[in-house]
Order: C-alpha cells, then structure tokens, then sequence
C-alpha cells in the first residue's frame, strides 16, 4: 500500500493503543466537562459574584503559566504515557478532594480553588505529552485520520459532558457530580496503564534553561505560529463568556443547572459539526484570510449571545460562536505542527497549551473581573468588540498570515 495515499477515516482504529487511548480520552473529557458546571454552580451558589467565577479560571491557568518552562521539555524528555497517567491519577485525586469537601459542606471558596490549582498543575503536564503522544500510536499516513478522530471524541464528550453535568447537579447536588468525575477520570487512568505504546526519551540532552526558554524562542522567531496562536490568545481572551454563563442561566435566562449544561454544549455542538464537515472537505485555498474572518465571526456572535434574554436564540449564538472557532482552532494546529521541527513539538505545544490556557483559563478571570466592575452584560459585549478589534490589529500586525493559501505552504525553521 502507498503511504503517501490518504488513509480511509476509520484505519487508525486497526490499532489498539489508538483505540483505548480514544476511549480514555473520552471519559477524561466527560469528567472535566461535568466538573467545569458543577464546580461554576458551586462557587457561585456560595458567593453570587461574578468575580468568584473568575478565580475558578485563575486557579487553573497559573499552574499552566508558571510550568510551562519545564512542562513541554519534560512531554520531550520522558517517557509520554507515564506522564499523562500520572495527570490522570492526579485528577482523580483532585476529585476526590472536591468530593470531600462539598460532602463537608464547605463554606469558603479557597479550598475549591485550592483543588482546582491541583488540576491545574495535572492540566499543564497532560497537554504537551498528550498531544505528542498520538503520532506513536498510528503510521504516518494514518495520522491525519488519527488527529480528526482525536477531535470528533473531545467535542463529543464536550457536548454531552455539560448536558448530563447539569442535570446531575440537580439531582446529586455537587459532591455527586464530583464522585460520578472522579469514576470517569479513574476509568481513564486505568485504559491508559493498559496500554502498550512506550515512547521512551525522546531527547535525553542535558536539560538547562536554553533548552526549557527553546520553544518560547522558537514561536517567537516563526511569525506564522506567533500570529495564529497569539490571535487565538487574545480574541477568546476579550470574547470568552464560558465563566459567566452560571449568571446567565439563572438571572438572566432563568433555566437552572440544565439550561447551564445546554449553554455549555452549544459550541461544541457547532464546533464538531465543523470539524466533521472540514474532516471530508478540508479548506484548499486562503486559509490565512478565512481562520481571521472566523475569528470576527466569533466576536460577532459573543455580541449577540451577551444582548440575548432568550434561550433559544442565546444557544443559536452559542453555536455559530463554537463553528467558528473550530475552523480557528483547526487551522492554526495544523499551522504549529507543520512549521514546528518533530524534536521541539513538546516544547512549542506547551507554550501553545499556555497562550490556550491564557485565552480560556486567565480568559474566565477576565470575564469575571470585569462583570465585577462594569455588570455581566456589558462585559460580554465590550468583549465580542474588542474580538472584532483584535483581528483587524492582527491583520495589520502579521501580514504573513494574510498571504497563506494554504496550510502545507509552511514549513519548519532550521538554524
């Protein structure tokens, strides 16, 4: 068979590593979908401010930013399976601390905070290893197949884990929730230690701060990476709404915890029907000016989701808004991996995860602090705005983005 031939969508599954990797991948994202409402309805239930919402997000993009020297080296270093089950146990172990605390019936909201610095710390080390660990598992002219199944499950589980984390909550209150992703996240720990793929060190070089600073150096010298990842940065970092959405199901659209589970799968659903679309027709031409229009697109739709007081029409939003970014999202991976060397992709994903931990993570914290200060709706505006903004910069900033046809143009820098 010619590897240079396309593989069909469904070969990466001839390979069981690939196979239970995928499924503990799906329950891992169960369980931190399930947790991001459960834990958003619980702060919030305490405190009832905005800016508490914010923290959630701040306690888990710190780890993420103060780690990311040694996270990316350590996904090249060591071996990549170990790193990522010794996350997943991590997690487990945070759950169960959430659990003991809502069954306690805590009053306070920095022990929650102080769980959530722990999934964090476990967050930042699984990012770069996991998303270096998939090329060991399948051929080279799998991979793509490979990358598009990787997506389709983390949007699925993005879709179904708020809806059931929601009505759960009314049900189980949260120390249910928290028992039932502690479950979720032990049954992914536990398909990974099956598994057989051994990555082994990828380079055993000694370490120092020339090689932890090499893929922060890297990005910064290969424009094309800096401008997409730092676009992504700072227009979800403006037009993030995710924290506050615990607000707007109960003040503002008035449907409780599973109106919030649907809030939170609206973009997913967008998100994978996009990505399901762009894996049989994958954009040919002007991909550059499409991920910026995209990107816009994803303001817009921030505005309208932050002037609606229907429920309908603040998920059509919601939707629109999670389509467009995954073109975004799709685009700018495959932008970092294809003009990233093999032996520095651990690296430059950790300084990706951090700039995605930023626009989301420290994105919430934002949200927050700034519902704190000017009222919920007007931050989500002012936001989707400054979205629209950010990208007409970004097109004046980084011209090379504008000139990319097509994403197979780009290539590594050497020397």
């Amino acid at each position: 068979m010619d590897s240079a031939l396309p593989a069909p969508m469904g070969s990466a599954f001839a390979h069981r590593d690939f196979r239970l990797y995928q499924a503990a991948r799906l329950f891992m994202t169960l369980g931190a979908q399930m947790l991001s409402v459960a834990v958003g309805l619980h702060v919030y239930g305490l405190t009832h401010r905005p800016l508490d919402l914010g923290y959630v997000g701040l306690a888990q993009f710190l780890p993420m930013f103060l780690l990311s020297p040694i996270t990316g080296d350590v996904a090249d270093r060591y071996d990549r399976r170990q790193v990522l089950l010794g996350c997943y146990v991590t997690m487990v172990v945070a759950m169960l601390g959430l659990f003991g605390l809502a069954w306690g019936g805590v009053t306070e909201t920095w022990p929650l905070y102080g769980m959530l610095v722990l999934v964090g710390v476990a967050r930042a080390f699984a990012g770069p290893a996991g998303q270096s660990l998939v090329p060991h598992m399948v051929p080279p002219h799998q991979l793509s197949s490979a990358v598009a199944w990787s997506s389709t499950f983390f949007q699925a589980g993005t879709i179904i884990g708020p809806s059931v984390g929601g009505v759960l909550y009314d049900v189980l209150h949260a120390q249910g929730v928290y028992a039932v992703c502690a479950g979720l996240m032990a049954a992914a720990a536990l398909l990974l230690a099956s598994m057989r793929v051994h990555t082994g060190r990828m380079d055993p070089a000694v370490n120092s701060w020339q090689r932890l600073l090499a893929g922060l150096r890297y990005v910064w010298k290969q424009k094309v990476v800096l401008g997409a990842i730092s676009l992504d940065l700072f227009a979800v970092l403006l037009g993030g709404a995710v924290a506050l959405l615990p607000i707007y199901a109960q003040d503002i659209l008035h449907t409780g915890p599973w109106g919030l589970g649907l809030l939170r799968s609206a973009p997913a659903v967008g998100a994978i029907l996009v990505a399901g679309w762009m894996a049989f027709f994958p954009l040919q031409r002007n991909v550059g000016v499409k991920m910026l229009l995209c990107v816009a697109l994803f303001g817009v739709a921030t505005v309208l989701f932050g002037l609606s007081r229907h429920l309908v029409l603040s998920l059509v939003a919601l939707v629109v808004l999670g389509a467009a970014d995954m073109v975004s999202v799709v685009i700018r991976q495959t932008l970092v991996q294809l003009a990233t060397p093999a032996e520095m992709r651990g690296r430059v994903s950790a300084v990706n995860m951090v700039f995605i931990g930023a626009s989301n993570e420290l994105g919430d914290f934002e949200s927050g602090a700034t519902a704190q200060w000017l009222g919920v709706v007007p931050s989500v505006v002012v936001g989707g705005v400054g979205t629209c903004v950010v990208v007409a910069l970004w097109a004046w900033l980084f011209p090379a983005l504008l000139r990319i046809s097509r994403t197979d143009e780009v290539r590594p820098l050497r020397g």
